[in-house]
């Protein structure tokens, strides 16, 4: 669970800053275009998981190694 957590929060949280960012310039300028928040997060996303890709790659890989070594003292 806290796996899931450290590598889905920087997107997440590039996501929540950003459509609090769209939101608030919408509700400002009273524009109520959904397609402007949907492709501004999914910009931001991207963006975020092309930096963050390999350190992602790498939290997942090390705990996948952890789940399987320590498979050997679950099953005792």
């Amino acid at each position: 669970m806290i796996a899931a957590a450290i590598v889905a929060g920087p997107m997440l949280l590039a996501a929540l800053v950003v459509g609090l960012i769209v939101g608030v310039l919408q509700a400002a300028t009273q524009v109520n275009e959904a397609s402007i928040s949907y492709v501004s997060k999914l910009l931001v996303i991207s963006a975020t998981f092309i930096v963050l890709g390999s350190w992602t790659l790498r939290q997942l890989v090390d705990y996948t190694s952890r789940t399987i070594a320590s498979i050997t003292e679950v099953t005792r």
